[in-house]
């Protein structure tokens, strides 16, 4: 008899309770930005990124660069849930002399691919990683996960227009639009609109998708490989996401942009997100 193994969803859920769970530990940290990325990380680590499960340095690797750096306990749930790292470790997350700092760091994580912290570098980054596969011819793909208020930054646009210039079609970045950054509502603060738009003056494919929905993301992110002897360009997906996503007193409340839960918070979040009744 077959047992069937967790669906997507249910690996989101998992990340988001493990993310929860490691931030309460720490007693700091990024709730909102890490549950609205749930979806979308689970659907990269459980389905479409390739890795060796021994060579964090595999050069036919895909790429993943956590560009909005502060929900790196995301990240870390989703490589602790690929075996990547031990699961316990999560409840060392930014304690002194732990592998698991605040922002993701290269040099001290194996599976780290970029240190990133300092918002609009990650895709710069993977424009790097994207334009060294394709001058070596290698098939290996780059997603960079971004924060819609990261796009503030000037800098994302220059990477922008030199990965459409270089035809970088091994370049993929996502947009966790949940309508928030550090200060408040991104629209109050610089607006972004109209953002299909502007990615596609920069020479973008552009794809909107509900960043919840696993179905919608399983097809957007099923990017092929590069062909590099035909022409091609970068691909974005701006998935529209909430802040704070599966927990219902944090969902749309930027009070936890960086806020740990209190121990009752947690309790009841776990409880919502499917875990054992407070």
């Amino acid at each position: 008899m077959t047992v069937a193994g967790p669906t997507l969803s249910q690996r989101a859920q998992k990340l988001r309770r493990l993310a929860l769970e490691s931030i309460a530990a720490a007693g700091s940290g990024h709730p909102g930005g890490s549950l609205s990325a749930a979806d979308i990380v689970a659907v990269l680590f459980f389905q479409e990124l390739r890795w060796h499960e021994k060579d964090p340095l595999w050069p036919l690797r895909d790429r993943f660069i956590l560009s909005k750096g502060h929900a790196a306990p995301i990240l870390y749930a989703a490589l602790a849930e690929t075996g990547r790292i031990p699961e316990e470790s999560l409840q060392t997350l930014r304690r002194t002399g732990s592998p698991l700092q605040g922002h993701p760091s290269v040099k001290d994580l194996p599976w780290v691919e970029a240190s990133t912290g300092s918002l609009g570098q990650g895709l710069s980054i993977g424009l790097g990683h994207a334009l060294a596969g394709k001058m070596d011819g290698l098939d290996f793909r780059v997603f960079v996960l971004l924060g819609d208020g990261e796009l503030n930054e000037g800098q994302v646009w220059e990477a922008a227009m030199a990965a459409s210039h270089y035809g970088l079609q091994n370049l993929v970045a996502i947009v966790d639009q949940n309508g928030f950054q550090l200060d408040g509502a991104t629209d109050a603060i610089m607006g972004l609109g109209p953002l299909p738009a502007k990615w596609e003056a920069f020479g973008w494919q552009v794809e909107e998708v509900n960043g919840h929905d696993v179905a919608e993301l399983q097809r957007a992110l099923a990017i092929p490989r590069p062909r590099w002897e035909e022409k091609g360009r970068p691909r974005v997906i701006i998935a529209h996401t909430v802040k704070g996503k599966g927990v219902s007193f944090m969902e749309g409340n930027n009070a936890f942009h960086g806020r740990a839960p209190t121990p009752e918070e947690l309790k009841k979040a776990l409880w919502e997100l499917g875990g054992e009744a407070p």
